[in-house]
C-alpha cells in the first residue's frame, strides 16, 4: 500500500519526535503522547470493550514506550507500526492474565476513541440516513457485534487491525509476527466466517 505525501509527513514528524524525545526533550515526549495517545485508546478499546481497561492500558503503553523508545529503529518500519505491535502485545499479556478473549465489541468501538465517534457500523449507514436507515444501522452494529464474537481470537485479531485499523498486510505481519501469507488467510478466513454467521444470524431474526 502506497503511503500519501500526507502519511509520509506525519511519519517523518513522528521520527523527528522520538528523536528529539531519545536527546531528552520533555516537550517533545508531551507532542509524542498527545499525537498518539486517542489512537492508542481505540486500539484498546476495540480488543477489551472497556473503557476502564483501555485507560489502564493506554497508560501502560506510553509507560512502556517510555522505557523502549531508545530501541526504535526508524530503518526497520514505522513509528506506527512499531507502537502498534507494543500495544498488541501488551493486550496479549493482559488477555492471558485474566483469561479473556483478545477482542470484543469492536463493532461498538469508535474509529477515534470518542463516545460519539463514528463507528464500522455507522459507515456503512448513509450520512444522512431515514429513521428507518437509523433504526437498520443499529440493528446491524449489534448482528455484527455478535458474529464478531464468534470468531476465533485470532481471525478478530486479523479482521480489525485491516478493516478497522486501515494497516496494510506487511505492516499486520509484522505487528502479528506472522508471514504476509497467513495474514491475508486470516484475513479472507476471518471475513468469510463473519459473513456466515451474519447469515446465520440473519435467518434467526427473520
Amino acid at each position: 500500500m502506497q503511503r500519501t505525501p500526507e502519511q509520509e509527513a506525519e511519519q517523518e514528524l513522528l521520527s523527528k519526535l522520538v528523536r528529539q524525545c531519545i536527546a531528552g526533550d520533555p516537550q517533545a515526549w508531551q507532542q509524542l503522547v498527545v499525537s498518539q495517545h486517542r489512537r492508542i485508546y481505540a486500539i484498546c478499546y476495540r480488543f477489551t470493550g472497556s473503557s476502564h481497561d483501555s485507560e489502564d492500558l493506554t497508560q501502560d503503553v506510553f509507560i512502556k514506550l517510555y522505557k523502549n523508545l531508545s530501541s526504535f529503529d526508524t530503518q526497520k518500519g514505522s513509528f506506527q507500526t512499531w507502537i502498534t505491535t507494543l500495544t498488541r502485545n501488551l493486550l496479549v499479556d493482559h488477555f492471558r492474565r485474566t483469561r479473556l478473549d483478545r477482542a470484543t465489541d469492536s463493532m461498538d468501538a469508535t474509529f477515534d476513541g470518542e463516545e460519539d465517534g463514528v463507528t464500522m457500523a455507522d459507515r456503512l449507514a448513509d450520512p444522512r440516513p431515514s429513521q428507518e436507515q437509523h433504526v437498520a444501522a443499529l440493528e446491524l452494529k449489534v448482528r455484527v457485534q455478535a458474529a464478531l464474537k464468534q470468531l476465533s481470537p485470532e481471525l478478530r485479531e486479523a479482521v480489525i487491525l485491516r478493516d478497522l485499523e486501515d494497516m496494510d498486510y506487511k505492516e499486520i505481519a509484522q505487528v502479528l509476527r506472522i508471514p504476509e501469507g497467513t495474514v491475508k488467510s486470516r484475513i479472507s478466513r476471518g471475513r468469510g466466517e463473519l459473513a456466515r454467521l451474519l447469515q446465520r444470524i440473519e435467518g434467526q431474526v427473520m
